[in-house]
């Protein structure tokens, strides 16, 4: 039993290597192209496409569950529990890697405001940017998240 907790510790850790390196793979892109005069080649509609679904896929699968109980998903198939009992039962503990997470998905969500600004993008890709940027009011204890959403809704509307 021992040796299956560790392996499990151990995969764990190797997913979020890759998952950090991931994030900061999108941010190098991203300060890339926020960059003070770059040439519009710079500005590869596949590789923002491909920040922006990362952004979302983690901010919906790793840190909206582990900033808000609401969002997890209850592998035991237990009973329905109200978003109230959800949240007290909730721990406010998050591990180190969790939160580097979150504050690089923070400084994606504030650079593509920033982006926006510089460049302009596709229908469909300014339509999953502010779906990203509005999700973040709904759920509690990401008021970092928050504030860069407003940035990026701000630059959205613009």
């Amino acid at each position: 039993n021992n040796d299956t907790e560790d392996e499990e510790r151990l995969w764990r850790d190797l997913i979020m290597e890759r998952v950090t390196k991931s994030a900061d793979a999108c941010l190098t892109a991203i300060n890339i192209m926020t960059s003070p005069n770059m040439p519009k080649a710079v500005y590869i509609e596949d590789v923002i496409e491909r920040v922006i679904q990362y952004t979302k896929f983690h901010l919906q699968n790793t840190l909206y569950p582990q900033y808000d109980p609401v969002y997890r998903v209850d592998p035991h198939g237990g009973g329905v529990l109200s978003s109230k009992a959800k949240r007290a039962k909730c721990s406010t503990h998050k591990q180190r890697v969790i939160v580097m997470l979150y504050n690089k998905v923070c400084d994606i969500v504030s650079s593509l405001s920033e982006l926006l600004e510089i460049q302009l993008l596709t229908d469909t890709t300014i339509l999953q940017v502010s779906s990203m940027g509005i999700t973040p009011f709904f759920v509690e204890n990401v008021s970092e998240l928050q504030l860069c959403a407003i940035k990026l809704v701000t630059a959205v509307s613009t």
